[in-house]
This record gives C-alpha cells, structure tokens and sequence, in this order.
C-alpha cells in the first residue's frame, strides 16, 4: 500500500454530507424472514442464503490476503458470500457517505480508526456494542488505546481486525559495515548510529522527509516528550513537546545526516534502492521491501524521548447505516465480523500487527518481521476519536513540520500558527458535527 493512499488523508474532513438523517439501522424492522431481531447472536447464521457487499480499501500488498480471507470465509459458509468492492482508501472515504445516503451503501465495510469518529456523526456507521457485547470482546483483549479510540460519544462503532504503526527499517549491510551490532533505542544510541555511518561513508544515512510520512514522526516524538497533539479545547500540538519534536527533526538535516528538501516517498525510495541507511516508515512496507530483495531489518522506532511512544492507526470492521434493514444480512455481516476476527492471525501476512492479544498469544506473529514491534504494543498510540480531525491534521500540522523541517518557520513559529488555525477549524467541526 503506497504511503500517499494509506491514510486517505485529504478526504477525512470533507465527506460530510448535507443530506437528512435517515432511520438508523438498530431502528429498523428485522423484515419478518429468517433470525429476528431480538434472537441471540451466536456466531452462527442460520438463515436463507444472503449476498453481503464488503467495501475496503486495501489496493496495495495486504489486498491479497484480504482476498485470500474473503474467499476462505466464503469456503465456509454455504448461506454466505461476500462480494469485496475494494478502492482506493481517499475514494473510499469519498464514496461512502453519498452511497449510505443514497440507500447504496455496502453492508460491512473496513475502516481507519481515526475515520470512526468522523462517520459516527455524521451517522454513516452505526454502533456495534450488542455485536462486541455478543462476541464477548472487551479491551482485556486489546490495548487499552486502541480499543477505547472505537468508541464515540459513548458507543462503540468499530472492531479492531489489526493494528500497524511507524517502525525502523535499516540496512543490515550499511550496519554491518560501520561496526554497529544493534538496533538503536534511544535518542543517544540513535545518534552514535548516525555518526558512526557518516564515518562509515554514508553521507546521508537518515532522509527526514517534508511531507508524509513526517508528521507521523512528529506525533510519534510528541508522545515521547509526554505531549498530546488535540485537546477538548483545541490543538496542543505546539506545546514545549512539539516544538521540541519538530526541533529534533530539523536537527537532522543540519547536522548533515539528511538533504534539505527530500520530496513525499523520496526517503522510501532512497532506502528501497540502498541510497539511505535508516527509514521510518509503516509496518505495511515490510512485504514491499522483503520482495526488494534489500538487505534490511526492522525495530521498534528509538524513543528519542523520555517516554515510549510511537504513532499508530488501525484497521475496524463497521456496520453502515441502512434505510430498510434486512435482518438477515445485519446478522449475516456479523457472522462475516466475528470470523474475520477470529481468523486475523491470517491477516499477519500482510505485515499487519493482529489486535487480539488472544490471537498474538497464539502465535500469529511466530517469525515475522513485524513480531518485533508487537512486542512494543502498549507503547502506540492513536489519534483521539474528534470528528473531522484528520482533515485539520492535513491542513495544519502536516503543513507546519513541512515547514520546520524545510527550516522556511522556526519550529516554534510554524507550529504556533498552525495550532491556531486547527483550534478554529475544531471549533467549526463541532458545529458541523454537532458534537
């Protein structure tokens, strides 16, 4: 999955609709054939045969596995077929609220966590706390982050199928060579890698990019300072732990370790092709950079702070709101829920990290590369479930670490200017979203 589609970032604000509410799906009449409203969830679907329209964005590397998963459950139920409509995530977040309004929704879909918030009130998705209640999932099988950023305003709307976030890739050659035995964990390890590579002959061992994934690096150091990016007041991403994170990252390309100005997906490439030593980049590049034939390793992305932290998002299974429900297909996509989840250990191949501990316990993630930053879980963290957020993101902090480490703003300024404009901007999404 290429960077620039993952997050469908550009979108996230803007797929508000100013069409009327319709009925919500747990409002909605059962339709008088097969499992009734009131019946029990089982994990089981004992009705007439039902076709369920599955949408999701997974175009890239991981959509083969989806693939793969979508036709073993099928394999599996005779009364069930899923039909998987999968596009680009930024089409994706555009198409969805129009077709939920239209009455051509999808019957379960796959979302970003940091999208549930923003669909949630503007009634595109629906809650699921009987579906999470009836298949007895709690956060005592999940992190404690990830499973509280599912809920808004007190429901919850989504389930976790995995988790992924930054990590460290780096090339085991250029290691090798400059005499460095470890992957680096802190700031000052971090740092005698850095140099003991430009001694090495790499003269720019760690590209720190303008734009994506840049501010993920960002929030990531934020964290580590003990900061917060978004309160209920607004944006704090330009408090002394941000400004100090954006610092850092500036710091980088003056001190000779990265050119000035390196471009969106520059960085990736330049590692790809043996030109950098260290990336941080998504776990979702594992595959891509096992089928490179590079010779790299990844770790857990240093804590150049005091605290561990890194940035992360997730994917969620929802259920889309239905002008007239048909009970048999709601009861059906929870059968559709329940398998996927149980089945998630198959979706480690992605490079995906599975969200169920119960499902990590049992050795999902036995050999894998991504098994190290597993073991790193309790220390990701998410974007706060605020509707609308991903687009004052985009339009404020991407812009103001671009500049920071463009060195065009001092960090302090560019981060001060932005925070002001995404606090109007929060300001004016409660209002739209009536939050």
């Amino acid at each position: 999955m290429k960077q620039k589609d993952f997050l469908g970032r550009r979108v996230i604000g803007a797929t508000a609709l100013g069409a009327a509410l319709m009925l919500v799906l747990a409002g909605c009449s059962a339709g008088g054939t097969g499992q009734a409203a009131s019946e029990p969830f089982t994990g089981e679907y004992t009705g007439p045969e039902v076709e369920l329209s599955y949408w999701n964005g997974f175009t890239g590397g991981d959509g083969p596995f989806m693939e793969k998963m979508v036709s073993d459950f099928n394999a599996e139920h005779d009364n069930i077929t899923v039909v998987s409509n999968t596009m680009q995530w930024t089409d994706f977040y555009q198409r969805l609220p129009a077709a939920v309004t239209a009455g051509e929704g999808p019957d379960v879909g796959v979302m970003h966590l940091d999208q549930l918030a923003s669909n949630a009130a503007r009634n595109v998705i629906v809650p699921i706390d009987d579906l999470a209640e009836d298949l007895g999932l709690t956060s005592d099988d999940f992190t404690d982050e990830v499973w509280n950023a599912g809920a808004y305003k007190d429901a919850r709307y989504g389930i976790p199928l995995d988790v992924h976030s930054l990590a460290m890739y780096y090339n085991t050659e250029h290691f090798a060579a400059a005499g460095i035995e470890e992957a680096p964990t802190d700031a000052a390890s971090f740092q005698d890698a850095l140099d003991k590579l430009k001694a090495a002959g790499y003269e720019t061992p760690f590209w720190m990019p303008t734009r994506w994934p840049s501010h993920l690096m960002n929030l990531s150091v934020l964290w580590q300072n003990d900061g917060e990016p978004y309160g209920d007041d607004g944006a704090t991403f330009d408090s002394a732990a941000g400004v100090e994170a954006l610092e850092w990252q500036r710091s980088i390309v003056d001190d000779g370790y990265s050119p000035s100005d390196v471009a969106i997906d520059s960085q990736y490439v330049a590692f790809k092709n043996g030109e950098t030593s260290i990336t941080w980049d998504g776990i979702w590049q594992i595959n891509d950079l096992a089928e490179s034939g590079l010779p790299y390793a990844v770790a857990p992305v240093p804590t150049i702070g005091d605290t561990d932290a890194v940035w992360a998002n997730s994917h969620n299974f929802f259920l889309p709101r239905q002008a007239n429900a048909d009970q048999n297909k709601v009861n059906a996509s929870k059968v559709f829920i329940a398998w996927m989840s149980e089945q998630s250990a198959e979706w480690a191949g992605s490079g995906m990290i599975p969200a169920r501990q119960s499902v990590r316990d049992a050795g999902a993630l036995d050999g894998l590369p991504q098994e190290a930053i597993a073991a790193t879980i309790d220390s990701m963290r998410f974007l706060p479930p605020i509707p609308g957020i991903g687009g004052v993101q985009a339009e404020t902090l991407e812009i103001a670490v671009a500049d920071g480490v463009q060195g065009t703003t001092t960090p302090s300024d560019a981060l001060k200017k932005a925070a002001g404009t995404a606090t109007k901007l929060m300001a004016d999404n409660k209002a739209s979203f009536g939050d």
